[in-house]
């Protein structure tokens, strides 16, 4: 496993590498790696040639800066970790090498982009499409690897390559969870012993709104889920939303027509959990 810190040597040598035939999967990440990012890198690993992975902790898609600040970091683990999964190039950069001067671009992506977190985070997915593109520039992929708990970043990023006309396949990856259901995030390594024992809650509570798909009306649903996650002291919900899994609009009644979605986002203390579930398939 080669590691390259500035985009020149990594783009000298993936051009020393790249064939005709041989295919590219990228797999985008912040550190802190967890299993979840593991099985992002092992479904590129059996479907590419060749597989980077990156490692830079973006400051444009944070809106808090104590969220920036307090993001772990262990640079040192992390390469032991894709060293074991087949990752061939890691890409290493700082933010000086990211950024020499100030991304002034603006992406806009509608209603999709304002609902959730977008709603909660203001400017954090103009943040994620200034890195995501940067890095897609860089790596030139054939095929990039995202996880499926940032429901709302995979439906931003797939509208994104479709919008700028990008020869690359975005490929959803399914939840990790621990054995006690809480979605893998870098995250939860902050999260205090009581509120780790609380988190699970968010999981069950998903699941067990999905039983009430046939029998009761979106508002219905979501007091239930609200009133659940908020009968926990460690606990805060931001929102609960059922959106239509392809555009991401809201779902005002049921029974649906296409698939939906289940999203919500909790508050455990200092830290911000997200978590997502198939509603209606």
């Amino acid at each position: 496993m080669q590691v390259y810190k500035t985009i020149e040597s990594l783009q000298n040598a993936l051009s020393g590498l790249r064939k005709p035939s041989s295919c590219i999967g990228f797999v985008p990440t912040m550190g802190a790696l967890h299993q979840g990012h593991l099985s992002l890198l092992g479904i590129s690993s059996g479907n590419n040639d060749m597989v980077v992975a990156s490692i830079y902790v973006n400051p444009a898609q944070f809106n808090d800066p104590n969220d920036l600040k307090n993001y772990p970091r262990d640079t040192e683990k992390d390469l032991r970790m894709l060293e074991s999964t087949g990752c061939s190039i890691v890409f290493l950069p700082d933010d000086d090498e990211m950024y020499p001067e100030p991304d002034t671009r603006v992406f806009e992506f509608g209603e999709m982009g304002q609902i959730m977190e977008g709603k909660q985070r203001p400017g954090h997915f103009n943040g994620v499409a200034q890195i995501v593109t940067k890095l897609f520039d860089i790596v030139q992929p054939h095929r990039a690897y995202f996880g499926q708990k940032d429901f709302q970043q995979l439906a931003i990023i797939r509208k994104l390559v479709s919008d700028l006309d990008y020869p690359i396949e975005i490929v959803p990856c399914p939840i990790v969870r621990e054995a006690d259901g809480l979605a893998m995030s870098s995250r939860n390594e902050l999260l205090t012993p009581e509120h780790r024992n609380a988190a699970p809650l968010i999981y069950k509570t998903l699941k067990d709104a999905k039983t009430m798909s046939g029998s009761a009306d979106p508002n219905q649903i979501s007091d239930f889920v609200l009133s659940s996650i908020s009968s926990s002291p460690y606990l805060k919900p931001e929102y609960f939303t059922l959106v239509a899994t392809d555009s991401l609009k809201p779902i005002i009644s049921l029974p649906a027509m296409a698939p939906v979605t289940a999203c919500i986002a909790v508050k455990a203390g200092g830290v911000r959990l997200i978590d997502n579930i198939d509603f209606i398939s």
